[in-house]
This record gives C-alpha cells, structure tokens and sequence, in this order.
C-alpha cells in the first residue's frame, strides 16, 4: 500500500513534475514545480489556505509519483505534454484541441500551386496563417482562383509539355492558363504567384496598384475586356481588404491579442490572430475546471496548453494581464518560433483598447455559452428531480448518470455500452463500448455483469446506474457490486408487450411511469440512446467482418480496391444487389473481376 506520509519525506529538492492519482491508478491532477519536495508537501499539510478545489483533490489523493528535470523550463513542457495526454480532473483544461489551416503556397515547385494545409513542413514552401476556420481559408482560396488561374493540378508539368499531354478541363473553361501546354512561360506564371504573395502577406494596397497600373494600360490599349477584368480582380480585393480591416494595428503586425471572461465554473478567452496588420481570424475557447482558480491562473493554462500544440507562433503575443511562467514560456515560444518572441501586458494606449476590444467580445459570447447551457439544464433539471425524488435520491448529488445496453444477434458478437448523462444532458464523449469478452453464447445477464464489474474497477463513479432490462440485468449486477464493494443506486428500464418503455424497478420497487409526463419522456429517451448506441456499435462490427470475410477472400481484390468498392457501395448488401455493369464501371474494376466478384458473392449468400 503506498504511504504518502513515507514517500513525501523522499522527495527532491528539484525541480520536476508531480503527477496525483486515484485509488484506481488514474491520474487526476499533475503539477510543476521548481522544488518538489516544498511543493507537493503543501498539499498535505493544513487544508485551512487551501481553496475547495483543492481540499476536494487532496481528500482523493491515493497516490503520487514526480520526474525530475534538470530546470524550470523543462518542467513546465513536460506538465503540458503529460496535462494534454491524460487531460486530468482537477487541472484547467482547454477544450478545444484542434490544429489550424494555413495556406501553403509551393514556391519549392517551379509552377506553384495553392493549397489548405494544417501542418507547417521545413519543404521550403511559403505558409501564411494561422486562420480560425477552414470557411477562412476556403473563401481566400477562391478568391484566389477566381483572379488567378493558377494550376491545381499534381501532374509533372515538363513531361507533360514534353509529351503533348491534352490539357485538362480547367484550362478550356479559363480557370487555368495551362503551363502543362507550354503556352505560358514559368516567368509569366510567377508574376501571378508573385502577386498573389503579396495578397497572402497583407499587401494588398501594394497589389491595388499594380492591379489599377495594368487597367489603365489595357484601357489606353482600347482592350477593354482585359481593363474590366482588372478592374473586378481590384473590387474583389477590396472587399477582403474592408473585411479584414481593424483599427489600432500596424500595418506589419504579427500578433495574437488575449483576453478572457470568466464566471464561476466557466471560462472563455478569445483569441484575435494579427497577420501582417490583418485580422485573419479571431477564435474563442472555454476552458473546464476553472472554479476556485484566479484570472491569471486561468490565463496561463490557456497559453501553455494552446501556443505548446501549435505549429506556428507570432512574434507577440498580447495579453489581458501577468501570468505564472511569463518569462518561462516567452523561451519556449522563442525555441518554437526560432525568433524571438515578446509576451506583453499592455496597461495604456492602442494596445490596451485591442485588448478591451477582444475582452469585451469575450464577455459577450460567455453570456451566450451560459445562457444557452442555463436553458439545457433547466429543461433537464425538472426531470432531475422527479427521478430522484420517485427513486428517494438527492437531487443534489444526481449529476452523473450512467445506462448500460447488451446487444447481440443470435449470441454473435456480444457487445455492450454506455451513455452517459450530465446533470440531466447527453455527455457524448464519456460514452464507452465493451466487447464481449468472458461470456459465451447469448448470455444478456452475464454479459451486463462482466461489463459493470469492467467498468468499477475504474474512478469517475456514476450517481445513478440506469440498464436496459428487468430484474434479471439487476440481480446480476447487484452481485458484481457486493463483489466490488460498490452501493451505487441501480434500477432497471423495463418496456411494455409493445417494446415501450414502461417503468424502472430495483428488485425489491417497481415504478411505473405516466406517459404523459416530462419525466416519462426523460427516461425513455435515455433508454432509446443507449439502445440505439448498443445497435449502432453492433452494426458496425457485423458489417466489418462481413467486409472482411467476403471482400477479402476474392481473387484479385486487395485494399485499394476494397476501400474502392465501399466507398461506392457503402456495404456489403448494396454490392449483392450490384449488377455487372455498376461494378465495370467503376475504376480499377474490369469485366472478368466484376463477374468474379459477383459469383463469389451471390456463392456465398
């Protein structure tokens, strides 16, 4: 048995990571600290400094471990790393987590292309982002192609001159000048690429004029299709240009401004991305596990979890107010960047007004995200109450909610789930699918048992355990909980002659529901979910193996084709209903492999 008490005398005055875990082994908080042994020490001594988060943390401490670093610097990169890998309870958790788009312009090819990219490679290509949505970069795109017609192309542009390649559709509808036809040389092709370099790096006024030189020069030419053609590529611009316009910013800015609003459980800082004196995007993110936790502690999680996972890092950042690590980070960002980079906290001038802009954006999306949440948990939270009070539960402590299904065919592929309900709402990404493992034959009851006894042998405990069944799924998992020694309340959703939800029962109560009421309607819908979550599961197992016995057994088919074949298809029974032509036609697929592949299906059916 681990003894904190024995283990927190062996601790290093060093700096390092502190990782708190569960009595269940799963991680639940992890720290950094410049001294190990004075830092994790404070957990345990007097709890009368300690916030209520804190107090709640320590009292489900069952065990520590700590890795030494040799500074600060690494300390604060691996508690980010491992606070991304295990997202533990009781740390500030960022939780949005996903990569940005940039736009990659392949100046490395001697006829460049445009592309949406969402990492940045050392290929010696131009990047120009990041931008907060692929609608962002998407529309940019377009409006790119829509004045340039540049390739979009893969093809090897020198042998396709040297081979007379016909050109392909584009180049006939004008939306590229063709340099596979040799036609345009690479000089004229770059001056596109060159302007629109221009365009990605904020210097469109420049661009305007060249735009506005060329129109003139063609309308001295009485070549007024070709002036008119200039002179909507310049309206085009323009309208970007109003769009991305904001006041306050130098014209070679290169910065992202900071700010957060915070309410008791909720936080959300938004992000305003500065490229080149533009806004190219602006972002908003809330965080999860910030009660009890000050403005600058929230703030600093955000930074370190944020700008550690992103590909590219601006020059400055700017920001509402001091954080923990500033220096610390600012090095890190700078190793990130390869240049330097400054964090700052303007308190007066044009930056300060960017930054009670971006704070007051802020503000209002939270009043939003909290409205809209008070609105799904009201609608939930009448229901809530008279579950528990029908159940003689606390409505208080109602918050977790779990329900179990089994599902199979004929007692082929036993599988089992669950769903989960917070505080009264659909908690999609707690939701968790169990194969089967112990139980041989359609076994329903044993197959609910092996499942919960799985599933308590892990932390996070639900308030309520709701399953799919009578008193046979009860009565099984009522002895995997005496075994565990676990006394979680468990009722069973048991259904009508029609296969309606009817009631819930125990054991030792039955209740049985009005259909008429808001409480009738909550738990039928929680049986429903879990029902159809259980189906979905299944169908997708049955229709890999079936993919995998019959496709895969067929001369002449191998996983191109395969992927092929269901991408069209979709699955398994919309091949047997294939004829020969619908299989010839498409690629890959020749006469004499569709008849194969038919006589194979239809022999196994």
């Amino acid at each position: 048995m681990f003894d904190i008490q024995e283990h927190l005398k062996s601790l290093p005055a060093r700096p390092g990571v502190y990782i708190m875990k569960d009595r269940y082994g799963n991680v639940i908080y992890v720290g950094k600290a410049v001294s190990l042994k004075n830092r994790v020490r404070q957990y345990f001594q007097s709890s009368k400094n300690h916030s209520d988060k804190v107090r709640s943390m320590v009292k489900n401490i069952s065990s520590f471990e700590y890795i030494m670093t040799d500074s600060e610097l690494e300390a604060l990169i691996l508690e980010c790393n491992l606070i991304k890998k295990y997202k533990p309870k009781y740390n500030i958790l960022l939780r949005d987590d996903k990569t940005y788009p940039y736009i990659k312009v392949t100046v490395n090819e001697d006829y460049p292309k445009i592309l949406k990219v969402r990492r940045i490679l050392k290929d010696k290509a131009k990047y120009f982002g990041p931008y907060s949505n692929v609608s962002a970069v998407n529309d940019t795109i377009d409006i790119i192609r829509n004045i340039y017609p540049i390739r979009t192309c893969n093809i090897d542009i020198d042998k396709a001159i040297r081979t007379g390649m016909r050109p392909c559709l584009n180049y006939h509808i004008k939306k590229c000048v063709g340099p596979c036809t040799g036609i345009v040389s690479r000089e004229e092709y770059m001056d596109m690429i060159d302007e629109i370099l221009l365009f990605l790096s904020g210097k469109e006024d420049k661009l305007v004029g060249i735009l506005e030189e060329k129109m003139k020069l063609a309308s001295q030419n009485l070549d007024f299709e070709e002036a008119a053609s200039y002179r909507d590529k310049i309206n085009s611009l323009k309208d970007v240009m109003e769009k991305q316009k904001i006041s306050n910013v130098q014209n070679d800015s290169d910065q992202d401004v900071i700010a957060m609003a915070n309410l008791d459980q909720e936080a959300c800082v938004q992000v305003f991305f500065i490229r080149n004196g533009k806004v190219s995007g602006r972002e908003n993110f809330m965080l999860e596990g910030v009660k009890d936790s000050d403005r600058s502690t929230i703030l600093g999680s955000f930074i370190k979890q944020f700008y550690m996972s992103q590909e590219y890092i601006p020059r400055e950042l700017i920001v509402e107010e001091e954080f923990l690590d500033m220096e610390i980070m600012e090095e890190i960002l700078a190793s990130k960047r390869g240049a330097s980079v400054s964090i700052r906290v303007p308190k007066r001038g044009d930056k300060r007004a960017l930054v009670l802009m971006v704070r007051k954006n802020a503000d209002e999306y939270l009043v939003k995200f909290d409205d809209l949440k008070k609105k799904k948990y009201e609608k939930s939270l009448g229901s809530l109450e008279e579950l528990a009070k029908i159940l003689g539960l606390d409505a208080k402590n109602l918050q977790r909610i779990e329900a179990y299904d089994i599902s199979n065919i004929q007692g082929v592929d036993s599988i089992g789930t669950m769903v989960v309900y917070t505080n009264g709402v659909k908690d999609k990404k707690e939701y968790r699918r169990f194969k089967i493992k112990t139980v041989e034959g359609p076994d329903d009851y044993a197959s609910m048992a092996e499942v919960l006894d799985r599933r308590l042998k892990h932390g996070n405990l639900p308030d309520l355990i709701l399953l799919d069944g009578g008193k046979g799924q009860v009565s099984a998992v009522k002895k995997v909980m005496e075994d565990n020694g676990e006394n979680i309340p468990l009722w069973g959703m048991y259904k009508d002659d029609k296969h309606r939800t009817k009631g819930l029962l125990n054991g030792d109560k039955t209740v049985e529901l009005d259909r008429t009421t808001s409480l009738y309607r909550f738990v039928a819908g929680i049986q429903e979910e879990v029902h159809n979550y259980s189906i979905s599961y299944h169908r997708s197992l049955r229709d890999k193996k079936m993919t995998k016995s019959i496709l895969d057994d067929i001369p002449g088919i191998g996983p191109k084709r395969k992927r092929v074949l269901m991408d069209r298809f979709k699955d398994i029974d919309n091949i047997k209903r294939a004829n020969k032509e619908d299989l010839v036609a498409i690629d890959g697929i020749t006469e004499r492999l569709a008849e194969d592949i038919l006589r194979y299906i239809n022999r196994t059916r």
